[in-house]
């Protein structure tokens, strides 16, 4: 989450670098400075201590080795500065709050950390392990288009859930077993209810653009739909804006 680095800042600035990530239980902060939308080097303040180090690969951010290749296939060559910030934790199963705008690579921030853990798993039938909620069809398709591809070299399914698509495919597939549902809360109550869907196994639920949501009235479902999920399950929420009833959801 891009933050202050209190005594750090003056000296950071003067070397153009920009904050990533704050992990004040572990006083450390990885600082990163950009070429462009890429990494260019990375420090990291440990304790007081600065450390500059290269920039890792996706490898060594622990991405699970068969995404490497689809990685590379699609053109992705190295991890972006959210991807970097967020990627270690998340992977460790830790819960992330991260702020970030639309483009800065937070679907692969979240959706290469939910592939890596769930690698190796099946999932049961009408029982996905992985949930990605998301305000909008189109949001939801986009970030399905991404991660069905990578999801299919580790051997995993991805399935889009939304409105105003049929229930039947939806549904079938949902029947053969799907690793992680990316899905609007509308369509998704409405498959629970309807008994077609049980969330019950769900370990890793991902809120991505977490304030679109709140702007739209969807954070009293949102949180009856994490009651539905497995008890002490990680938690990953993205969103451009920390405040409101993102907020209050994050505090609860």
């Amino acid at each position: 989450m891009i933050d202050d680095v209190g005594p750090y800042t003056q000296k950071v600035a003067a070397l153009q670098w920009h904050l990533i990530r704050r992990s004040v239980r572990r006083s450390r902060v990885l600082l990163v400075t950009e070429r462009g939308s890429h990494i260019r080097d990375a420090l990291v303040v440990t304790n007081g201590r600065l450390l500059m180090h290269a920039v890792p690969t996706f490898a060594e951010l622990g991405v699970t080795p068969v995404l490497i290749p689809a990685l590379a296939r699609g053109g992705i060559a190295e991890p972006f500065p959210i991807q970097v910030a967020t990627l270690p934790d998340a992977i460790a199963g830790r819960d992330i709050l991260g702020r970030g705008q639309t483009g800065s690579g937070k679907t692969l921030a979240f959706g290469l950390g939910v592939l890596t853990r769930l690698t190796g798993r099946v999932a049961e039938t009408k029982r996905p392990l992985g949930l990605v909620l998301v305000p909008t069809r189109e949001l939801a398709m986009q970030v399905s288009d991404t991660l069905s591809p990578l999801a299919h070299s580790a051997g995993l399914k991805v399935r889009l859930i939304a409105g105003g698509m049929p229930y039947a495919k939806q549904i079938r597939s949902l029947e053969r077993g799907v690793t992680v549902v990316v899905a609007t809360p509308g369509r998704l109550v409405d498959l629970v209810n309807r008994g077609d869907l049980d969330l019950s196994e769900v370990e890793i639920t991902v809120l991505d653009e977490a304030d679109q949501m709140a702007d739209m009235g969807f954070m009293p479902i949102v949180r009856e739909i994490l009651d539905m999920t497995k008890p002490h399950g990680q938690r990953l929420l993205f969103s451009a804006t920390l405040d409101g009833d993102v907020d209050t959801h994050v505090r609860q």
